[in-house]
């Protein structure tokens, strides 16, 4: 049956649930990649050397001295962190980053507010983060405002220093065009947008718009996160750590070494096997 098939694109449905959509869509890439004998990311014409440094992701933190230790910790291996903010007190969101970039002087910061924020109160707070260097804060109030909250943001700042990134305001292509002019960058995730090409498209509407591209996942198993790291090398950005939360993972795919850079196993299609 595999030698039927073709790489001409995808069979999967373009309508119905994307978690549906996104499976039927890796199982067929999976497929074509092991009859064709090649990984996706050559199936696709990525050259992985390009791919950026990995990232690692904090939760929202309780206690700032254990917070602490574990950044500096972290921050020997991995040289891009990714704090989580959004508590519902923006001065402890604000102490979160201090401590941070306190703990890990050289790293790069990316902070995530996961919507948490106001626009209201994103006005006030990023003039107040400019002097942790971050490199970028991602989706900083909640999507439900739509284009409007990005729009009323940029009036109440006109200019800022911090690049700002959509993550739930950027489902799919279609966000991006309307995000256009409006924030710096997105965050492409599979399980938002529902199967390779969709990603791809994001990522090339968002070069042509002048964005930048953070490669994400959600708290998932090494199938999905494997599959978004043969994307990485069209990233400048990457968090793709989700697996690493899961307790039962059944499979085993992408993996980072001692220095933070990720690797993907030379293995036809995803290049994941199970446990």
């Amino acid at each position: 049956m595999l030698q039927a098939l073709d790489w001409n694109g995808s069979p999967a449905p373009k309508d119905g649930p994307r978690l549906g959509r996104l499976a039927l869509d890796l199982l067929w890439h999976d497929a074509v990649g092991r009859d064709k004998r090649q990984t996706l990311g050559q199936m696709l014409h990525l050259n992985p050397a390009q791919t950026p440094p990995g990232c690692r992701s904090f939760s929202i933190p309780t206690d700032l001295d254990k917070f602490a230790e574990k950044v500096a910790q972290v921050s020997r291996q991995f040289q891009v962190l990714k704090l989580k903010t959004g508590s519902g007190n923006v001065e402890f969101d604000e102490a979160i980053v201090a401590t941070a970039r306190k703990a890990a002087p050289d790293a790069k910061l990316l902070v995530d507010a996961n919507g948490g924020w106001t626009v209201e109160e994103t006005a006030a707070i990023l003039p107040k983060l400019v002097k942790y260097d971050l490199t970028l804060v991602e989706q900083p109030f909640h999507h439900d405002g739509g284009s409007e909250s990005w729009r009323e943001l940029k009036y109440l700042l006109p200019s800022h220093s911090i690049p700002l990134y959509a993550d739930e305001s950027a489902q799919g292509p279609d966000d991006v065009l309307t995000l256009a002019g409006l924030v710096d960058g997105v965050n492409v995730k599979l399980l938002k947008c529902g199967s390779i090409a969709e990603a791809q498209t994001m990522i090339r509407f968002a070069r042509a718009s002048g964005m930048g591209v953070l490669l994400g996942c959600m708290i998932e198993s090494s199938v999905g996160v494997t599959a978004a790291a043969h994307l990485a090398p069209l990233a400048d950005w990457i968090d793709l750590d989700g697996h690493l939360y899961v307790a039962d993972d059944d499979y085993e795919g992408v993996s980072y070494d001692e220095q933070g850079r990720l690797h993907l196993r030379d293995l036809p299609g995803l290049g994941v096997t199970p446990r």
